[in-house]
């Protein structure tokens, strides 16, 4: 029973330190190889139960289960390797005929494994139990632990080679112009921490293969199941928690970018919807809010409003006399006296010397007066050679106005009748 109390350990590190890898709780695939990975871990749990029951059944003395259970021992063992040579190749994510070959000699020794156990129903060649239920190793079960630390051996050699000449490139690969072309050939470029994690996994390969080679000479000692607690806390600690920080620092680097790109485009809509010389919005924005509220006017929605439409006299003169530094003042002062009266809707300037303005809620509500001083203001703006702006107004008629158009049509009708009196004021 005490031989089956490292075994029960190792299965509740195994759960606690993975539940997330094998319950498939992760952020995607952002780990290389994670499902051989997660395969790897149920093999190497398969191997933990059937340690535990060993030396349950063995101290019961129940030798037709401890057979049964040695069977599957063997099996798990066998299924480890194969699994742990798969997820090896799988994690390096390059192809070649050595990784090939490791995954060809690990489903081999799986298959030569199920054949020899079969063998040992009528010849017991792997192991077998005496009378007194003791347990005896045969050769084969030495040949195959041989070939296990063998395998064990290669798989870590060859990540360890592959960190290696990672490493190499790694220092090789400084200019920009060798950054592109490997890039170019589709080879990520090796970094260190992946180089850490190539050795982490060699480093796990080596050691199991080291108690096993123990174990040839004690059979009894839980040195695999050791070797696999060990070496799976290991991989968890500098691979898996490792891979998982990285991938997360890379979605938190994409979000910034996103957000970065984000504001840039928040930025130039900016730009675009806002006039450069007088920071009302633009004729963009004017556009855009025209097809809106036909898309309302159009399905019964849109609230009641009145457009203002704003032009101002003399501009071209001025232009044409002054120059158009002072014709940009005029606008701009023209402007300040529009968004000074129009202080609750917004203001558009929809071309060289026209404004417009939505007027809504307590702007709609005081139109009447509104332009009234408005008016007023521009009257007595003429009568001293100041900014003179004429103002044409118009109230959105529901169920007869269509569209934002009829509504404009008749504020710029009102406004040219205005534009004409003011001249004669002038």
């Amino acid at each position: 029973m005490y031989y089956s109390t490292i075994g029960f350990l190792a299965v509740m590190v195994l759960l606690i330190c993975n539940q997330e890898v094998l319950l498939k709780h992760h952020e995607g695939n952002e780990i290389p190889a994670l499902g051989a990975y997660r395969h790897f871990l149920f093999g190497v749990l398969l191997y933990y139960i059937t340690d535990v029951l060993w030396g349950i059944l063995d101290s019961l003395g129940l030798h037709f289960l401890l057979y049964a259970d040695t069977v599957v021992y063997f099996v798990a063992m066998a299924l480890g390797i194969f699994l742990w040579t798969r997820f090896v190749v799988g994690y390096l994510e390059e192809e070649n005929t050595f990784g090939l070959s490791l995954l060809l000699a690990g489903k081999t020794f799986v298959g030569a494994e199920l054949i020899i156990l079969l063998i040992n129903f009528f010849r017991p060649i792997l192991f077998h139990f005496d009378e007194s239920g003791a347990y005896h190793a045969g050769l084969a079960r030495h040949a195959m632990l041989l070939i296990q630390v063998l395998l064990f051996l290669l798989t870590s050699l060859y990540i360890l080679y592959m960190g290696l000449r990672n490493e190499k490139e790694l220092a090789d690969v400084r200019s920009p112009e060798q950054k592109e072309e490997r890039a170019a050939g589709g080879r990520k470029r090796p970094n260190r921490i992946v180089i850490r994690r190539n050795k982490t996994i060699g480093v796990f390969g080596l050691v199991l293969a080291a108690l096993l080679g123990i174990q040839l000479f004690y059979p009894l000692l839980p040195l695999y199941t050791i070797g696999y607690m060990l070496g799976t806390c290991l991989l968890h600690t500098f691979v898996i928690e490792d891979e998982r920080a990285e991938y997360r620092r890379e979605l938190e680097e994409a979000l910034a970018r996103v957000q970065m790109q984000k504001q840039e485009l928040t930025s130039t809509r900016q730009l675009a919807y806002t006039d450069s010389l007088t920071g009302v919005k633009s004729v963009h924005a004017y556009v855009e809010l025209q097809r809106e509220m036909d898309r309302h006017i159009g399905d019964g929605s849109q609230e009641q409003f009145a457009v203002a439409v704003f032009d101002l006299n003399e501009l071209k003169h001025i232009n044409d006399t002054l120059g158009h530094e002072t014709g940009d003042l005029y606008i701009i002062n023209a402007c300040h006296i529009i968004c000074d009266f129009y202080k609750h809707s917004p203001v558009f300037r929809i071309g060289g010397d026209e404004f417009m303005a939505i007027l809504k809620g307590q702007d709609y509500e005081n139109r009447t007066g509104l332009e009234a001083a408005f008016n007023r203001q521009i009257e007595d703006n003429a009568g001293s050679g100041k900014v003179v702006v004429a103002l044409g107004m118009s109230d959105y008629l529901p169920g007869q106005d269509k569209s934002f158009k009829r509504v404009f049509e008749r504020a710029d009708h009102n406004m040219y009748v205005r534009k004409q009196a003011l001249k004669s004021i002038r």
